[in-house]
């Protein structure tokens, strides 16, 4: 019979570890408290823990998302696996996140959380649990991703689409990885083929700007978002351009600013941008160092740019040959096409 596999749960807090306040829900459940709801994985897995942050997800910044790197690239020769135990709420950008910080780990890496308290009878936080484990103890589990509501989802396509219901996270333009149900993983892709050894990233340019336009938007928002930012992150409707409203004070802080850079990106979660369709995209390659998400998610696309600026000096390496390099599934559509 082989060896159990060891897997390190690191919590950071969330809804699945949160008890009733006079304030409404708060993070206070222990690692060791939640892994007394499943004493069934001990059956399949050997497992310690850690209470690396106790966090609201909505107070997740990239600084944690250091944090959790930096603890499992200290642990990663000692364990089998990881699972981390976080809120919903900001689970698709951490495993966005973690996809570019923790490249080619041929260890899983299974982030998880739950709609409802792991205390409470009626909950979805211990079949995720479960679940998790599960994966992260099985031969074939590799890489970053989530595991919620018996799917597998890249790390990188991975996108909360419901606030209450246990479904809540659905696998943007992709399929999921594999389902698990009844204690079996049902695979629809095979591992990855990974030929360097694991690699860790733990520095971030955060200096990023995400402005969504709306029906209306007016230019004087632009000259600060310039000044201030790395990076603007445009959240356009739908396949993507700059509407008249702002054309032209857009395009002259493009030339005011070479140095900065504009991502473009879509409102639409499914079918990605496409800036040759229409005029308002065509203007862009006039003005603008640019370049464009296509099928990539938003949160996706936050992460690879912070990641992608943190890492890399612009001008000595083409930023197309880093955006657009397959990482973790996250780009499909694009990857071969050049701004």
């Amino acid at each position: 019979m082989p060896a159990k596999k060891k897997i390190l749960l690191l919590a950071t807090g969330g809804t699945i570890a949160s008890k009733k306040s006079e304030n409404g829900l708060k993070p206070q459940i222990t690692p060791e408290e939640l892994l007394e709801y499943i004493p069934q994985v001990k059956e399949f897995c050997e497992v310690s823990a850690i209470q690396l942050l106790n966090l609201d997800s909505s107070n997740m910044e990239p600084k944690h998302w250091k944090k959790i790197v930096h603890a499992i690239r200290e642990y990663y020769d000692a364990y089998d696996g990881f699972v981390i135990a976080h809120g919903t709420d900001t689970m698709a950008y951490t495993a966005a996140a973690l996809s570019y910080m923790i490249q080619n780990s041929t260890k899983p890496i299974v982030i998880t959380g739950a709609q409802k308290p792991i205390d409470l009878e009626i909950t979805d936080a211990k079949s995720n649990l479960i679940d998790s484990f599960l994966y992260a103890s099985d031969e074939k589990s590799q890489g970053v991703q989530i595991v919620f509501d018996g799917k597998v989802i890249a790390g990188t396509r991975a996108k909360k689409v419901r606030s209450k219901s246990y479904n809540a996270f659905s696998s943007i333009d992709f399929p999921s990885l594999a389902v698990i149900q009844d204690g079996n993983i049902m695979r629809y892709l095979p591992m990855l083929p990974y030929e360097d050894e694991v690699r860790f990233y733990e520095e971030l340019d955060e200096n990023i700007f995400l402005m969504k336009l709306i029906p209306g938007i007016r230019p004087r928002v632009l000259q600060s978002i310039f000044e201030n930012y790395d990076c603007i992150i445009v959240e356009s409707f739908g396949v993507g351009g700059i509407p008249k409203s702002i054309a032209d004070e857009f395009y002259r802080l493009c030339r005011q600013y070479p140095d900065k850079l504009v991502v473009m990106a879509t409102q639409v979660a499914h079918e990605g941008s496409d800036m040759t369709v229409y005029e308002v995209g065509h203007d862009m390659k006039k003005y603008c160092r640019f370049l464009e998400s296509y099928d990539m998610t938003l949160e996706s696309v936050i992460a690879k740019t912070m990641w992608m600026l943190g890492n890399f000096d612009l001008y000595s390496v083409d930023p197309n040959d880093i955006f657009y390099k397959n990482i973790n599934y996250d780009v499909i559509f694009g990857k071969n096409r050049k701004c």
